[in-house]
């Protein structure tokens, strides 16, 4: 039964462990990298979320042999052909903090007058017998042409989701889980999980 040993969630994001932990309750015990003792970056070197989720978790399941899981979120902006994408973490630079990587996209949108954008978000699950699963989440918007909000994290505080009058980064925990495309992702393995 997965629902009896820990899951490792591959990432040294601090933000995306405190609300995944929130997403998930106590359904199950949760451990990031860090508290799994595992003190590595795992590089995304691929050109899809699927691909770099994907290799996240398997390099944490080769070390571990332990059920693991890993995710990696896009923001795709129609204007833009989709970027910043993969890149979402690293549009500004490798090293850029959130703060310069939307205004980077901010300069990048001015004058735009399609604003559209979607989050989107995959899972990738290793389970002890080795078998792989994938899920996915996605959340429309459009982008806000200034910051809105001190919450949540990355591009929160410029994205507007699609039907509310609040960024993300104006949300509670709880009302962000509900419809963000993280927190639907984790809802279709939270799902799986209590099946299995």
């Amino acid at each position: 039964m997965l629902t009896t040993v820990p899951l490792i969630f591959a990432t040294n994001n601090a933000h995306k462990v405190l609300e995944m932990k929130h997403l998930f309750g106590h359904s199950f015990q949760i451990l990031s990298l860090k508290e799994a003792g595992i003190d590595i970056d795992i590089p995304e070197p691929f050109d899809t979320l699927e691909e770099n989720a994907v290799e996240k978790c398997r390099v944490i399941f080769e070390r571990t042999g332990t059920t693991c899981f890993a995710e990696d979120t896009g923001l795709e902006v129609e204007a833009m052909a989709g970027q910043p994408g993969v890149k979402t973490a690293r549009f500004a630079g490798e090293h850029a903090s959130a703060d310069q990587n939307m205004d980077k996209l901010l300069l990048c949108m001015q004058n735009k007058t399609n604003r559209q954008a979607q989050f989107k978000t995959i899972i990738a699950l290793m389970t002890v017998q080795g078998e792989r699963h994938l899920f996915e989440g996605v959340c429309k918007g459009s982008i806000l042409a200034q910051k809105q909000g001190d919450g949540g994290f990355g591009y929160d505080p410029i994205f507007l989701p699609q039907g509310h009058t609040r960024s993300f980064a104006q949300m509670s925990l709880d009302e962000k889980k509900a419809i963000s495309h993280r927190g639907l992702a984790f809802e279709k393995l939270l799902r799986f999980l209590q099946k299995s």
